[in-house]
């Protein structure tokens, strides 16, 4: 039997990374890029977000082999980065992404910190915890994560070949990092202290 808590986290997960799209996307269209909203992409409706493996299978995954965290990821807006108008425009619209989580992670952080609505402090927790777990996830320097475009922004133009190596070996790597090596237990371990921190534990 499938635990409410699941569910409730399921739940909470999907508009998480649904919201962290759409912030991708908008970030893109005020600057320059409309791809996303010529797809109907910067929607809130979860089902032109949600991909099967990341949204669904890896949180499962991740439930069943009792995970310190809960992640997952929708399908990745569409940007077209030769349309943005600004010269950081490709760092500015990969950091938009963590960047809503992890304020809603500090919104709901001072909820607990606050006593606001006691009766729903597991709930902003969970909340809490997913978002943070979202934001620092997709802040790891490797390709096709964020904090992977958040780097190659601020590299410079000399080490293009590692670039090309990063883009061509990145989902490897991503996939060698999270299932072989396991790569994400000192995250588990940040999301922990940051909460505690925000809440004033």
């Amino acid at each position: 039997m499938i635990e409410l808590s699941f569910i409730l986290g399921l739940v909470i997960l999907i508009f998480s990374v649904v919201i962290h799209e759409i912030a991708h996307g908008a970030v893109a269209n005020s600057l320059g890029d409309d791809t996303a909203e010529q797809e109907g992409r910067l929607s809130l409706n979860p089902l032109v977000h949600i991909d099967l493996f990341g949204s669904i299978l890896i949180p499962l995954a991740l439930v069943l082999t009792s995970s310190p965290i809960l992640f997952g990821w929708a399908k990745p807006v569409p940007v077209n980065f030769f349309n943005l108008n600004d010269r950081w425009g490709e760092l500015k619209v990969a950091i938009a992404g963590p960047v809503v989580n992890f304020s809603l992670a500090l919104v709901f952080c001072l909820f607990i910190r606050f006593s606001v609505f006691p009766e729903m402090m597991s709930v902003f927790a969970t909340i809490a915890v997913v978002n943070l777990s979202l934001a620092l996830f997709n802040l790891i320097p490797i390709f096709p994560l964020d904090g992977s475009h958040v780097l190659f922004n601020l590299l410079p133009d000399s080490t293009i070949e590692f670039k090309k190596f990063m883009i061509s070996y990145g989902t490897f790597i991503f996939i060698f990092f999270l299932f072989v090596y396991p790569g994400t237990g000192w995250l588990s371990n940040v999301i922990e202290i940051v909460f505690k921190f925000l809440v004033g534990y």
